[in-house]
């Protein structure tokens, strides 16, 4: 045999190797110059005219070329491959297939010495992914010859038979009642089964995989096996089959001696007889199981989808909301401080501000829900924290609540932000009550917790502080559990919870690295758990002193910079409340203009988004002339996350107390 691949060809046409899917595609991608074969531009007529043959055929193709049988397929062969393909294509056959060398080696040699090779069936042990599998294979090998009449190569067209093979065995071996390898040793359940309901044989993997001995599984109807539910549909695709003479497939759940049922796919085919049929049962536990765990993450997918998107329209809306609120809050603090109006006056602002601070904490819900609020983590004692609430916690609770806590001796500090994780505690505690119409007991418990790297809860590995509500009330079902902590869901009706507590106690967790899990089930309480990273660092001092207010005098001039007018109105007039001369600009480019016409500030108040040069830039910008210009930036929740952690910042909505303490850190002199 002559190998003459690197005999040129006329020119770099191609095409012979256009189309053939996805074994097209690799051919055309491979470097071919690394293997014997030598370039395709270079390969003989031959075999260039045969490989597009192959391409463009439906049935199962392969060219062995050269002395080595350097392997070429079309995608109808790729699945005979397995998990050897795509690797296979450019080697040699034998490497590709070293547990058939033995059998096909005499076969190839006929081929080679030109004589073409026919079978109807060749028997395979191949190693197929998990095992070694039989297989069978009809097929006919032809030799190919170069352009000097020797021959190059080895032409098949195959077709693998192994279902029909081992269907057809499995029949003969029902027929005869013989107990051969196959029916000893497979995995699927055989039997010779009569339509009267009675199995007169079956093989050992009917005891293996569902407990029953032989001779109580001939001695008992079919029938009496099958899950109630799936009886009338099964005795219904036996008797089609019985009047068809069709072969037919179903599902149906079979019992086993431990109690449980395992689903089983049946392919069940009559005998000539008309009096039997031959049943072959397959175990779909691991099917059924991998189909469920897709619907899971399926599920969890869409959840988290829905949640992400729930989660972005929120913090959008929660952002609006703080510029609406933050003149609002302002006007009615100012007329309040100011003692305006008559006494009944002042308890009807006194009661619009109230309202408009329960939107605030609303906003806050959203924002933390959204994971977007502006978090301010410290080591946090968890012992101490729940301690100085017991006041307020037992006046929120009532009396029907009895209140335990069960702290570790060796708990931790967490990393939370304190005045978040207290609202989050507070909000827990409501719901509990809320599911104890009748009363009963609350446990607040904390314990050091480690989660590894297979852990269901989905955190990342590490040390955290489990922080548990416990309550003994009426819990939940599985359709509310896994919708609790979604905004706005609720249980208790209207008008009685805003459906945000869960919800913003999950996104606290989250924007701390933490997560929240709830166990409940109707009748026996819920236990919901905020688990919190252990915090690197001490727990603070609680001896640090509060911030001393600004005194309403002469402070020098603020430079107020906003694109609402509304807020930098209401700012503006608390300002001037505490002292400042204040001159106002629309925008950061308004304000440089200003500056630089000659109004020389002493402290800058001033948004960060706004349309053009933001809040953080204009600092900047404002601070290579003036390095020392003290500076705070008034910001929505939305946009803290872009703002430098160096610049001090105050959160819309705020009150004139609030605006004075960050004013003292800021500008603590005055002129």
């Amino acid at each position: 045999m002559r190998d003459d691949t690197d005999a040129a060809t006329s020119g770099p046409d191609l095409t012979f190797i256009a189309g053939g899917g996805q074994a097209g595609a690799l051919i055309r991608a491979m470097d071919w110059s690394a293997t014997a074969l030598g370039p395709p531009h270079r390969w003989p007529e031959p075999l260039r005219a045969l490989v597009g043959v192959m391409l463009a055929a439906t049935q199962p193709m392969f060219l062995g070329w050269g002395p080595d049988h350097v392997l070429l397929y079309n995608d109808a062969y790729a699945p005979m491959l397995a998990d050897r393909h795509p690797d296979a294509l450019g080697r040699p056959f034998f490497h590709v297939w070293p547990e058939v060398k033995a059998e096909l080696t005499p076969l190839f040699d006929r081929v080679a010495a030109g004589v073409p090779v026919h079978m109807d069936d060749l028997t395979l042990s191949l190693e197929r992914p998990g095992r070694p599998r039989e297989a069978h294979f009809a097929f006919s090998y032809l030799p190919v010859r170069g352009r000097d009449g020797d021959v190059a190569g080895l032409f098949c067209l195959c077709v693998e038979t192994t279902d029909r093979i081992l269907a057809e065995r499995a029949q003969r071996a029902a027929d005869a009642s013989e107990r051969n390898r196959l029916w000893l040793h497979s995995e699927d359940m055989l039997a010779r089964a009569g339509y009267d309901g009675i199995m007169s044989a079956v093989n050992p993997a009917w005891t293996h995989v569902l407990g029953w001995p032989e001779s109580h599984l001939l001695a008992t109807p079919y029938a009496h096996f099958m899950h109630p539910d799936d009886t009338d549909v099964t005795l219904a695709a036996i008797e089609e089959m019985s009047r068809t003479g069709l072969p037919t497939r179903f599902q149906n759940r079979i019992a086993t001696t431990k109690g449980t049922w395992t689903p089983i796919g049946w392919t069940v085919s009559p005998e000539p007889d008309g009096v039997n049929f031959i049943a072959i049962g397959r175990d779909l536990s691991e099917d059924k199981a991998r189909e469920r765990e897709l619907l899971q993450t399926q599920e969890a997918l869409r959840q988290s989808q829905k949640l992400e998107a729930m989660g972005q329209l929120t913090g959008g809306v929660a952002h609006d909301f703080n510029n609406l609120l933050t003149p609002i809050i302002g006007s009615l603090d100012m007329l309040l401080r100011r003692g305006l109006g008559n006494d009944r006056e002042r308890r009807l602002i006194d009661g619009a501000l109230q309202s408009a601070e329960r939107a605030k904490t609303l906003v806050q819900r959203l924002l933390a829900f959204a994971r977007r609020q502006p978090l301010q983590p410290a080591a946090v004692a968890l012992p101490g924290l729940v301690d100085g609430m017991a006041g307020l916690m037992g006046s929120t609770l009532g009396p029907r609540i009895a209140i335990r806590v069960e702290m570790a001796d060796d708990l931790p500090p967490a990393q939370a932000d304190p005045n978040q994780l207290e609202m989050a505690i507070l909000n827990l505690s409501v719901n509990a009550r809320d599911a104890m119409p009748d009363g009963g007991t609350l446990t607040i418990a904390a314990a050091r917790d480690s989660i590894s790297s297979d852990d269901a809860t989905g955190l990342r590995p590490g040390h955290y502080v489990r922080l548990s509500i416990v309550d003994t009330g009426v819990g939940m079902d599985e359709e509310t559990r896994a919708r609790a902590i979604e905004p706005f869901f609720s249980t208790k009706g209207i008008g009685k919870g805003t459906g945000l507590g869960l919800s913003m106690a999950h996104g606290l967790a989250a924007q701390l690295g933490g997560a929240l899990t709830i166990d409940s089930a109707p009748g026996r309480g819920t236990t919901v758990d905020l688990w919190l990273p252990v915090s690197p660092d001490a727990c603070p001092s609680t001896d640090a002193p509060a911030p001393t207010a600004i005194a309403a005098s002469a402070r020098g001039v603020a430079l107020l910079v906003d694109d609402e007018d509304l807020v930098r109105m209401s700012t503006a007039d608390m300002l001037n409340d505490l002292g400042y001369h204040v001159v106002e600009a629309a925008s950061a480019e308004d304000a440089l203009r200003l500056v630089d016409t000659g109004v020389e500030p002493d402290v800058l108040v001033t948004d960060h988004l706004m349309p053009g040069m933001n809040g953080e830039q204009l600092v900047r910008a404002l601070r290579a002339a003036r390095p020392a210009l003290p500076a705070l930036i008034v910001s929505g929740y939305a946009d803290v996350a872009g703002i430098a952690g160096d610049l001090p910042r105050l959160a819309k909505p705020f009150r004139n107390a609030e605006l004075a303490d960050r004013l003292a850190e800021v500008h603590p002199t005055g002129r």
